[in-house]
């Protein structure tokens, strides 16, 4: 259903690295912390032994008192040290997720809109929600506890070779089952996470769809058949998970399992040595405390594993948007040119070539077009409602490519521009429009972050925003929800002043003034004119006072262009443009 792909492993490793080596202090607070306290914690087993040894010995009270109070000291060191060790691995994993959020929207604003648009609302809401968070809470709480739960079983297996080699030996005796069901899962548990995120994807996409278009559900009465589409997605996510759950009901018996194994067999093996004296009673009640104790780091670490597996197909979800992201252009430098003011035509020859165009289904919506705007020019589109005006305008700004032919700024293709480049120098406005939460300078500054406040004020005037003389703190008004809510009229001129303070060379309107009523509508009209003296601007006409103003109307009928030229010389040639005008007037 995406186009959205998945990093591979490599990729994954090198970013997981690149989290650990910006922060590499706060990683090396943290191992030495959680070090410390897995030393800590080995001192109680080996007290015990020496208590057992001890009173075996025939000790006094004292020297037992004595060691029981090192007991209490080491319990208690243990504790300090453990809290602060996940202090630090928290605020580290806070930290991280943090950098990987601003990540994932860099990465996100950066995707072509076409690409956006394929993807869908519910692979991109699922990758920027369920699969950051999952990868948030496996870098705060698996991570930290992973480190320490391998730190702990490092020393405690080393700590059994120090009382005795052979006792080392057979306490390993548990590991190899432990291993073989690893390998195991691992090599399923990846694609079978990422199958699952898939689905959850599915079900995201289609429960948006259906909300989003619940009016039109309502009205073409298609409740029945969106809900046997809903449970087609829920069908899909329970198969998925209940994969993943086959996975770990085989992992987690077969690791229980293996627990008591290496426990018995010290046991026996001890008495056997003991009854050699190669061995003391306390070493053998040490080496099966310390088993004892090994359990359950080894538990929190194969537990936190499957985590660990989900968080890492989350990783390379969200990864996976930064590799179809095109590369950005260099920023823009105290050197580099910016746009002039209007009233100046720069250069911009957009020159479209024999251009073929198909959506998914692949019906072609276009048709060899052939068109060659000049810089400076203004340019009306029209034609019926399903000739393919705003597909020609998308192609135009560059949100997507011709499946043969091409459309060049200058020579160059349009889509070969760098984003960054291409929408300095090209912008589409439709009547889809978005006020975002914050002020209205907030809004504005999108558009132009260096804008000063006049500027600002002076593209308003420019779009005839008269309401904004009414805001009661001016810029500082706080827009959206919970807030001062724009009507659509208002929404639309705020676009609209965005586009006068953006100032690309090359405007394409598709349909945007829209959402205003005729009176407004052609004030704002008038006013973009006088703003966009000396820029190429490309409109798709629906009201024909528009196309009457432009220096050519290009008339498309069925993906092709039929007529060409001045709205008199149409008028004259008594074709479809003429039809359209006559009956525009009655």
């Amino acid at each position: 259903m995406s186009g959205l792909p998945v990093a591979d492993r490599t990729v994954v490793r090198r970013a997981a690295l690149g989290l650990i080596a910006v922060d590499r202090r706060a990683v090396v607070v943290m191992l030495v912390l959680h070090s410390a306290a897995a030393v800590a914690g080995l001192a109680t087993p080996w007290l015990l032994g020496r208590i057992v040894d001890q009173v075996a010995a025939g000790a006094g009270a004292a020297a037992v008192d004595r060691l029981a109070l090192a007991i209490g000291a080491s319990v208690l060191a243990h504790g300090l040290l453990t809290r602060y060790a996940q202090y630090a691995g928290h605020r580290f994993g806070e930290r991280a997720v943090a950098r990987l959020r601003e990540g994932f929207v860099a990465r996100t604003l950066d995707l072509p809109i076409s690409v956006v648009e394929r993807a869908g609302t519910g692979e991109l809401a699922t990758r920027s929600s369920v699969d950051v968070t999952t990868v948030g809470s496996t870098v705060r709480d698996v991570v930290p506890v992973m480190v320490i739960a391998s730190a702990q079983l490092s020393l405690l297996f080393g700590a059994i070779f120090l009382l005795h080699p052979l006792l080392g030996l057979v306490a390993l005796t548990g590991l190899p089952s432990i291993v073989a069901v690893t390998r195991w899962y691992l090599r399923r548990a990846r694609p079978a996470y990422l199958a699952e995120g898939a689905a959850t994807a599915e079900l995201t996409e289609a429960l948006t769809t259906t909300a989003e278009g619940a009016r039109t559900v309502e009205a073409l009465r298609l409740g029945a058949d969106r809900i046997a589409y809903g449970r087609q997605r829920i069908g899909r996510v329970w198969a998925t998970r209940r994969a993943t759950l086959a996975l770990r009901s085989v992992f987690f018996p077969v690791v229980e399992a293996s627990y008591a194994l290496p426990i018995a067999v010290v046991l026996l093996f001890g008495g056997f040595l003991l009854d050699r004296d190669m061995v003391t009673l306390g070493e053998v009640v040490a080496a099966a405390l310390y088993l004892q104790q090994a359990i359950e780091p080894l538990d929190r670490l194969l537990q936190w594993m499957e985590q660990a597996q989900r968080g890492l197909a989350s990783f390379a979800r969200v990864l996976g948007v930064g590799q179809q992201a095109e590369p950005a252009a260099a920023p823009v430098t105290a050197g580099t040119p910016r746009p002039r003011g209007p009233g100046t035509v720069r250069s911009g020859r957009l020159v479209v070539r024999d251009a073929r165009f198909s959506y998914a289904d692949g019906h072609d919506v276009l048709h060899g077009i052939d068109l060659d705007v000049r810089p400076g020019e203004r340019l009306a589109i029209v034609g019926p409602s399903g000739a393919g005006k705003s597909t020609l305008a998308r192609l135009l700004a560059g949100i997507d490519a011709p499946r043969e032919g091409v459309v060049s700024l200058d020579g160059r293709p349009v889509t070969d521009l760098p984003p960054a480049e291409r929408r300095r120098r090209i912008a589409l406005v439709t009547q889809e429009h978005h006020v975002f939460i914050g002020t209205l300078r907030d809004n504005l500054a999108f558009a132009a972050p260096e804008a000063s406040d006049e500027q600002m004020r002076a593209a308003l005037v420019a779009v005839s925003a008269d309401w904004y003389a009414d805001l009661p703190d001016g810029l500082d008004t706080q827009l959206g929800d919970g807030a001062r809510e724009l009507g659509a009229a208002d929404a639309q001129q705020l676009a609209l002043a965005r586009l006068v303070l953006a100032d690309p060379h090359t405007l394409i309107l598709d349909e945007a003034t829209a959402a205003l009523d005729p009176t407004t509508a052609r004030r704002t009209e008038r006013a973009l004119a006088a703003v966009v003296t000396g820029r190429t601007v490309i409109a798709i006409a629906h009201r024909l006072n528009t196309a009457h103003d432009a220096d050519r109307v290009a008339v498309l009928e069925d993906g092709r262009i039929t007529e060409l030229g001045s709205h008199d010389e149409l008028v004259h040639a008594g074709g479809a443009y003429a039809a359209l005008w006559n009956s525009w007037h009655g």
